[in-house]
């Protein structure tokens, strides 16, 4: 993984920690959503399975822009990650970490990838770019767990957390808006390639 480190200032007014804002793996590139990729998410939503395992529509290019300004008001505030998953330049996926605040101990991955790139392994490794990147940028302010939260129908999603590192923590009863239970897969600090790094 490579990339250039940002640093800025979160919502509360303090220092935001570095973050590598373009993280590399496997041929992909991660990289922070740009207005200009409005026409790639209409696209990519116009997929029946993304939009089923999605809640935020995006029809329309004030759908995309109202979309993309929640990712830039994410990172603003230091609470959401994401990622635009390029492939050869073309958008093939999104990857998130959602932080329910600023220096928390535990964090949430998510990602979609676009229907015509799916079966080609992007999910698995935009998501162990991500793992990586948010231990490495956020453990010395206390991350130590990351989940993975997925309806239980969602197989797809099953196979992502596996290859992945992420191991099947339980079984998460039905809540609205999700109709079926789910699974909740977690990733610690130092359970994969952070411990191999560090030995």
């Amino acid at each position: 993984m490579t990339g250039t480190a940002v640093t800025g200032t979160a919502a509360t007014g303090t220092a935001a920690p570095a973050v590598i804002a373009h993280p590399v793996a496997d041929g992909l590139v991660l990289r922070p959503f740009e207005a200009a990729d409005g026409p790639a998410l209409i696209e990519a939503y116009r997929d029946e399975t993304l939009r089923r395992f999605t809640r935020t529509p995006v029809d329309d290019p004030e759908q995309a822009a109202h979309w993309l300004a929640l990712q830039y008001e994410g990172w603003a505030a230091g609470t959401r990650y994401a990622f635009a998953v390029l492939d050869a330049g073309d958008l093939v996926g999104n990857v998130v970490l959602k932080r329910g605040a600023p220096g928390g101990g535990t964090a949430e991955v998510g990602y979609w990838t676009a229907g015509p790139a799916r079966g080609r392994g992007v999910a698995p490794r935009a998501v162990e770019a991500l793992t990586d990147w948010a231990f490495a940028t956020f453990a010395a302010g206390g991350l130590r767990r990351i989940d993975l939260l997925h309806e239980g129908d969602n197989h797809a999603s099953c196979r992502v957390a596996d290859k992945s590192g992420y191991a099947l923590a339980e079984i998460v009863p039905a809540f609205p808006p999700y109709p079926r239970d789910g699974h909740r897969h977690t990733r610690k600090w130092l359970d994969g390639s952070e411990r191999r790094g560090s030995e």
